[in-house]
């Protein structure tokens, strides 16, 4: 009986080293999103016509529309500012601190990965493509750094993509669909936002959620990995990261 357990300790230290190992080779990955995001950033650094043609009328379509309605440039505004990257990376590091803190260690580990990898590869990419932001008469915002591809729009899909991984064991099942309506909402606007305030082109929001809902799958599939190593049930498919969170089951133990 001793042996057995030794083995199963033995098997879950194994299975949060490569965790760890797993969530790096993760972001590495994700910097090579895919084809069509790297298309997509090659075509824009070898200015390609079509394409920015397509992300020209879109900006100036927008931008007339904005300068007509001051109301819709405030509105805009404060979609830009309340779901700004930094106050997702505060919101979902306060949420790993409170995993932390009722015993989810590994769960937070992934929180806090997962939001600021986002960060990162935004990052990383901006210096890679080095694009530069829309320059409109009568702009009515600006904002600072590189445009391709959209900080807000990679961090929005994070942020609330974590957050309903994480929080949806806790809600109703109406509530999980109004929360799920309300994270595709939130998106929308974000990206929606960034373009009509002439801070972004069209195709930096599209690469932005493109990157983002590629980084939280890898490494959702990577944390799903790892339930599978410790013998837990699959979860993801239903939309939550860690269903146990919700029951009171601790989670497996290592040491």
């Amino acid at each position: 009986m001793t042996v057995v357990r030794g083995r199963k300790r033995a098997a879950r230290q194994r299975a949060d080293q490569n965790l760890g190992l797993r969530l790096l080779v993760a972001l590495v990955a994700t910097f090579g999103v895919g084809v069509p995001v790297t298309l997509l950033a090659l075509l824009l650094r070898a200015k390609w016509g079509p394409l920015i043609r397509l992300d020209t009328s879109v900006a100036n379509a927008l931008h007339s529309l904005a300068v007509r309605d001051h109301w819709l440039v405030s509105v805009l505004k404060v979609a830009s500012t309340v779901f700004d990257p930094t106050v997702f990376r505060v919101v979902v590091t306060g949420l790993a601190v409170w995993l932390l803190v009722i015993g989810r260690r590994r769960l937070a580990l992934w929180t806090l990965i997962t939001i600021w990898g986002a960060a990162l590869l935004g990052w990383g990419l901006k210096v890679v493509v080095n694009r530069a932001r829309p320059d409109l008469v009568d702009a009515v915002a600006t904002a600072p750094g590189r445009s391709f591809p959209s900080g807000h729009a990679l961090n929005s899909v994070v942020g609330c993509g974590v957050l309903l991984l994480v929080l949806s064991p806790l809600l109703s099942r109406a509530w999980r669909l109004v929360a799920r309506v309300a994270a595709v909402l939130v998106v929308l606007l974000v990206g929606f936002a960034r373009v009509g305030l002439g801070v972004h082109y069209l195709t930096d929001v599209v690469a932005g959620w493109t990157i983002g809902a590629a980084w939280l799958a890898v490494t959702a599939a990577v944390f799903e990995a790892w339930r599978r190593d410790v013998g837990l049930r699959p979860a993801v498919h239903e939309l939550e990261a860690e269903p146990e969170i919700a029951e009171g089951v601790p989670e497996p133990r290592t040491g």
